[in-house]
C-alpha cells in the first residue's frame, strides 16, 4: 500500500493551499497582537484587519473543499484533509472571535495574561506554517514534523495554565458580571486558538503514522 501511494501521482495544490492557510493564521495572530498594543482609537482598524484576513481564510477553505471534491487523487486520506482544513480555518475564525468578543463586551484593556496567550498563538502559528511545506515529503521530513508538532502541543499546555491563572486573577478582582463574563470570554477564546493549532498538529502526526 505504501509503495502504491509512492508511485501514484500527487496533487500538490493541496499542500500549497494548506501553506497559504497557515500563513493566514500567522497574519491574523500578528494583527491581533497589534490590536492589543494599539491605542484605543486605532483598535477598530486593527480589528478590521483581522476580519479581512478571516475572509481570505474562508476563501482558501472553499478552494480546498472544492478541490477535494474534484480531485481523483489526493496526497492524503480525504477525511484527514477535511480535518486539517477545518482545524486551520477554526484557528483563524477564533482569532476573529477574540476581536468580536472584546468589542461586544467593551474589553478595552488587555492584561498580561491576554498578551501572553496572544504571544503563544503567534508562536504556534509560526510552527504550523513551518510544518506545512514539509508535508510534500512526509517520509523524509518525519522527524522534523513530529518535533514541530510536539512544540505546538507544549505551547497549548502552557496556554491552559495561563487561562487558569487569568481566570483566577479575574475572580480575585471581583468585577461586575458583564466585565467578568466579557474578560473570561476573551481568555477562553484565546486559549481555544491554541487548541485549534494543537488539533492541526494532531492531524499531521496522524498523517506521519499513516505514511512513514
Amino acid at each position: 500500500m505504501r509503495l502504491l501511494r509512492f508511485l501514484m501521482p500527487k496533487e500538490e495544490k493541496f499542500i500549497d493551499l494548506f501553506c497559504e492557510h497557515s500563513k493566514l493564521i500567522v497574519a491574523a495572530a500578528d494583527a491581533l497582537a497589534a490590536m492589543m498594543a494599539a491605542d484605543e482609537k486605532d483598535r477598530p482598524a486593527r480589528g478590521r484587519e483581522v476580519s479581512a484576513i478571516e475572509k481570505q481564510a474562508d476563501s482558501v477553505t472553499h478552494q480546498t473543499i472544492v478541490a477535494l471534491h474534484r480531485a481523483f487523487i489526493t496526497p492524503f486520506d480525504r477525511s484527514d484533509m477535511h480535518a486539517l482544513s477545518k482545524a486551520l480555518d477554526d484557528a483563524v475564525d477564533l482569532i476573529e472571535s477574540v476581536v468580536l468578543g472584546a468589542d461586544l463586551y467593551r474589553v478595552v484593556e488587555f492584561d498580561q495574561h491576554m498578551r501572553d496567550l496572544t504571544g503563544m498563538i503567534q508562536e504556534t502559528g509560526v510552527l504550523v506554517a513551518e510544518v506545512m511545506p514539509l508535508l510534500k515529503n512526509i517520509s523524509a521530513n518525519a522527524a522534523r514534523i513530529n518535533g514541530l508538532c510536539e512544540q505546538i502541543s507544549k505551547i497549548e499546555g502552557r496556554a491552559d495554565d495561563v487561562l487558569r491563572a487569568g481566570i483566577s486573577d479575574l475572580v480575585a478582582q471581583r468585577p461586575d458580571a458583564i466585565t467578568f463574563f466579557g474578560r473570561k470570554e476573551v481568555y477562553e477564546l484565546l486559549e481555544e486558538v491554541t487548541d485549534s493549532c494543537d488539533d492541526v498538529a494532531d492531524v499531521i502526526q496522524g498523517l506521519v503514522l499513516d505514511h512513514v
